[in-house]
């Protein structure tokens, strides 16, 4: 089957399970407004944290502010929604990072193995020995509060995931007839693993990043609660519900409506990662082509 076609039918089979779309629907609501959010917010001073309005504090939900006011008198609505451009950052920056990371080291270890792959991977088994929301914890707090920081912190923490990965489908791969005889015919070492063991060991790691990308924005929203994230007044969700709690007793959608965004955006990419898992594995594919009477 070629990959066009294989790509073809895990979209469609996608499409045809409805917590499939619906999941769908979410990741791709949250990457429209992620990319929009800075252009369309109705209040851009209120949503860049620039402006303090004294007589609009703790105004509650209306048509003027749809998530009513924070305790700087700071529209909710346009707050939340530029935080789903900062989410998106840092879901793809921590990701694509630790991808960049993980992804040369893992598929090193496991095509050359002997000393160079043993050194790598007890390197890899160093960082899996700390929990990775407690490593993050204390990077972030090491590196200061930041964006950018944020990112490297939650980064390092999670690439060796990926390189044990990677590393696994590595061995898998480089047993094979295909490589056996691109070796034979003497294409370089270098050229094997871009060609034919990198695309070809990589799906299993690009499910588990699709399922870390929510991830990645919990626990983001985790540092950023705890005050070892971004710096105020940049509107991260869990800055956000930060700031809100403890006003929670009489302004309840402060923390009400990033939580929700939070919990949404979460939720959405958990169940694609998993609609994605199913379809990229052959046999669950070839189980549930059979059951719909689709012919691969």
């Amino acid at each position: 089957m070629s990959r066009f076609r294989q790509q073809r039918i895990i979209l469609s089979l996608i499409i045809r399970n409805p917590i499939s779309l619906v999941s769908l629907l979410i990741v791709a609501c949250f990457v429209f407004l992620g990319i929009s959010a800075p252009l369309t917010v109705p209040y851009p001073e209120d949503a860049w944290g620039l402006t303090y309005n004294v007589e609009k504090r703790f105004l509650s939900p209306s048509l003027e502010h749809p998530f009513g006011t924070d305790a700087l008198g700071r529209d909710v609505f346009s707050r939340v929604l530029l935080g789903s451009s900062f989410s998106l950052v840092i879901a793809i920056g921590v990701i694509g990072l630790a991808l960049f990371i993980g992804i040369p080291i893992g598929v090193v270890a496991g095509y050359y193995g002997g000393r160079i792959g043993t050194l790598l991977m007890r390197i890899t088994d160093m960082f899996l020995a700390f929990p990775p929301l407690l490593l993050a914890i204390v990077l972030a707090a090491t590196l200061g509060r930041g964006l950018l920081n944020l990112i490297i912190a939650l980064a390092i923490s999670w690439w060796p995931w990926y390189a044990r990965l990677i590393y696994v489908q590595t061995n898998t791969v480089k047993t094979m007839p295909y490589i056996d005889a691109a070796k034979i015919a003497g294409i370089p070492g270098a050229k094997i693993i871009f060609r034919h063991v990198i695309p070809n060991a990589l799906t299993p790691t690009l499910v588990q990043a699709a399922l870390d990308m929510g991830s990645a924005i919990l626990e983001a929203a985790g540092l950023s609660f705890i005050g070892v994230g971004v710096k105020p007044p940049t509107p991260e969700w869990g800055l956000l519900v930060s700031e809100g709690w403890q006003s929670i007793n009489y302004a309840w959608w402060i923390v009400f409506f990033p939580g929700l965004a939070i919990m949404i955006t979460v939720l959405g990419f958990n169940l694609l990662a998993d609609a994605l898992r199913e379809s990229a594995d052959p046999r669950l594919r070839r189980t549930i082509l059979m059951r719909l009477g689709v012919k691969q």
